[in-house]
């Protein structure tokens, strides 16, 4: 019954979120070409909370915890499981006073209203996933950026979502990267749970009262440890909060 039901909702939930990606996109144009970069952020923060409230029309609810955790006035590396695009979303608009910047794969460079655009020009970085080298040069651009302004990258080291909400295998080369290039960040560990419920049917129709929810765990000052403790102390806390 409940699948049912999802298809007439699935629908007016595309509506409004093509919608919003479709109105958005002019105006992140506008605000970065006329205004610079401060006017195009607020502009995809403001987006990603009217795709929040769409998700909103799926019986999708959102919860942090820890957010004020968060280090201040120094780079940090955000270091999370995926599920979903909602993992994206939540994360702009919930981690916005770090400007959050992402390492996404190429092909979400072109084609996609607004994603596109605040991928290519919003300070992100897309990589070629079967070209490694290239995968390196531009995280280390990233790390070099969020030390210079004090910003955050996230990554996912899964390389792709889980569309079962089980992790998998997290990689090191990117984290080990962006570790190298911003010595002074801070890495703060992400879990996302119960995203991919969005998702349980496929893309059509899409599941109904999904919680998200998006904990953060205490932060570590890159300098005081190894890569080696950094990247199993990260792949411990992520996991530990699983459900």
């Amino acid at each position: 019954m409940v699948k049912i039901l999802s298809y007439p909702i699935t629908v007016i939930f595309y509506i409004f979120f093509g919608l919003s990606l479709l109105i958005f996109h002019p105006i992140q144009w506008v605000c970065l070409n006329w205004f610079g970069y401060r006017a195009h952020k607020k502009s995809v923060d403001i987006l990603n909370w009217f795709l929040l409230r769409c998700g909103n029309l799926l019986g999708t609810t959102y919860q942090t915890q820890h957010i004020s955790t968060i280090p201040e006035d120094v780079p940090v590396i955000f270091v999370s499981n995926h599920q979903s695009m909602y993992d994206i979303a939540m994360k702009i608009w919930y981690l916005r006073k770090k400007h959050p910047k992402f390492v996404s794969k190429k092909e979400l460079g072109k084609g996609i209203p607004s994603v596109s655009f605040n991928l290519k020009h919003g300070g992100s970085v897309l990589i070629d996933r079967k070209d490694s080298k290239q995968a390196l040069v531009v995280i280390k651009k990233l790390g070099q950026y969020i030390e210079k302004h004090n910003r955050s990258a996230v990554i996912y080291p899964e390389g792709t979502r889980s569309r079962t909400g089980k992790p998998k295998k997290f990689s090191e080369n990117g984290l080990r990267i962006l570790c190298k290039y911003a010595p002074n960040a801070y890495i703060v560990p992400v879990t996302i749970n119960n995203s991919w419920k969005i998702f349980r049917y496929g893309m059509f129709p899409l599941g109904l009262g999904a919680s998200l929810s998006m904990y953060i765990h205490p932060a570590m000052k890159i300098s005081e440890y190894s890569f080696e403790e950094i990247f199993e102390k990260t792949h411990t806390a992520i996991l530990s909060e699983i459900k």
